[in-house]
């Protein structure tokens, strides 16, 4: 199973803030399924030091809130400084497990950082994230919550001895027993219906018909 793009690039910024002296230590994190320890895989060939996957067998019940809630928990086992995550998944487009984990523990939180810089005595961290306006530039106490957006920066490409590495690296295993989490349905599908068809196309003759068209048919001025 390949890693969420977003997700990706959370990986390579935790790397580089690593190697730039401001963290003594990466640890990637995948719920679900055996299929995630290829994710895990990929993040410790990338640079990460070690591994935690968290064992759900019904991988349909982990929705925001329920990862967050493993995320709490893990939080509390391993006392991280920043924990950085991908802004939004890339199958349902949820945005929302950052902003609940940071709710959850009463972290301050930036999303969608563009530009991420933890600061000389590792007690802060400056964040620029992309808003309707322009940049927005925020400073955040640590410990802190981070989610990465597209252009924070490009993401390693995971190299042959790097690939090899990775497979002694440790990956510890948990479930959400062992972390005292019930996880479950947070949400009900109702319904799922397809979008109305679009009507056929006109050819029309002249743009003087067009704007009639516009005008008396389509009523858009």
């Amino acid at each position: 199973m390949s890693m969420n793009p977003f997700c990706e690039i959370a990986v390579e910024e935790a790397l580089r803030i690593k190697e730039a002296g401001r963290a003594s230590e990466v640890v990637v994190v995948s719920m679900g399924g055996e299929q995630c320890v290829e994710t895990i895989r990929t993040g410790l060939a990338m640079g990460a030091d070690r591994g935690l996957h968290v064992i759900t067998q019904d991988s349909s019940s982990l929705f925001p809130l329920a990862v967050a809630k493993l995320l709490q928990a893990l939080v509390s086992s391993e006392q991280p400084r920043l924990l950085l995550l991908g802004k939004q998944a890339i199958d349902d487009d949820c945005n929302q497990t950052g902003q609940m984990v940071a709710g959850l523990l009463g972290w301050p939180q930036a999303t969608f950082a563009s530009k991420v810089s933890v600061s000389d005595d590792k007690e802060s961290v400056c964040v620029e994230r992309e808003v309707d306006g322009g940049i927005e530039t925020i400073q955040l106490q640590l410990p802190a919550v981070v989610t990465a957006d597209l252009r924070l920066n490009t993401p390693r490409y995971a190299t042959l001895p790097n690939i090899m590495k990775a497979k002694k690296k440790s990956i510890q295993r948990v479930t959400p027993e062992e972390l005292n989490v019930v996880i479950g349905s947070d949400l009900e599908v109702l319904e799922v219906t397809e979008p109305p068809k679009r009507k056929a196309g006109v050819m029309v003759a002249s743009v003087d018909e067009l704007l009639d068209k516009l005008k008396n048919e389509a009523r858009v001025f």
